[in-house]
């Protein structure tokens, strides 16, 4: 997602850079009205995205929940090794070891594999999301008469006016339903 807002934000910088060029040298050129819109915010405040991030989150705490028991079962198996090591031979030492080494590796796999899961759930759930935000600010910037409509991660300054986050939360409300 991240990737996503990074190129939408240089694509935008580039479209601007372009207008801005085009209309330096006509005198006549229209007014250019620029709109600004926090990402973050609507997703976080749609109805969509809200819906989205429990169904994220009921899953993660399913996962972390699944973890726990391996992760306290290394952690005692750690603290077995400290406490009893120098009373063990070698052998039961590098048993214990090599049991350490193993469970660590089945519980980074684990992690990897859920983190992976997650992945893909997120992309599942915000995808579509994105896809119809999409459509509303092409559509909204129309209505609203905006030249160009940039993120807020790419913009060092903007007026209060500018920000669009509250009118595409409500435009994308209404056409998530």
């Amino acid at each position: 997602m991240k990737r996503f807002f990074g190129c939408t934000g240089m694509l935008m910088m580039v479209v601007f850079c372009a207008v801005s060029i085009s209309t330096a040298g006509n005198v006549h050129a229209a007014a250019v009205k620029i709109g600004v819109i926090n990402m973050k915010k609507v997703l976080a405040n749609s109805t969509a995205g809200k819906k989205a991030q429990k169904v994220l989150e009921k899953k993660m705490n399913q996962l972390r929940a699944k973890f726990k028991k391996d992760e306290d079962a290394l952690l005692a198996l750690q603290k077995e090794i400290q406490k009893k090591s120098s009373a063990w031979s070698d052998q039961v030492k590098q048993e214990k070891a090599i049991e350490f080494q193993k469970k660590r590796r089945d519980l980074a796999a684990k992690q990897e594999d859920a983190n992976l899961e997650l992945k893909q759930l997120r992309e599942k759930y915000l995808t579509p999301i994105l896809k119809k935000l999409e459509q509303v600010v092409k559509a909204e910037a129309k209505k609203g008469g905006y030249t160009i409509v940039l993120p807020n991660t790419a913009v060092l300054y903007r007026d209060k006016g500018a920000d669009m986050t509250a009118l595409i939360t409500n435009a994308l409300n209404k056409a998530m339903k």
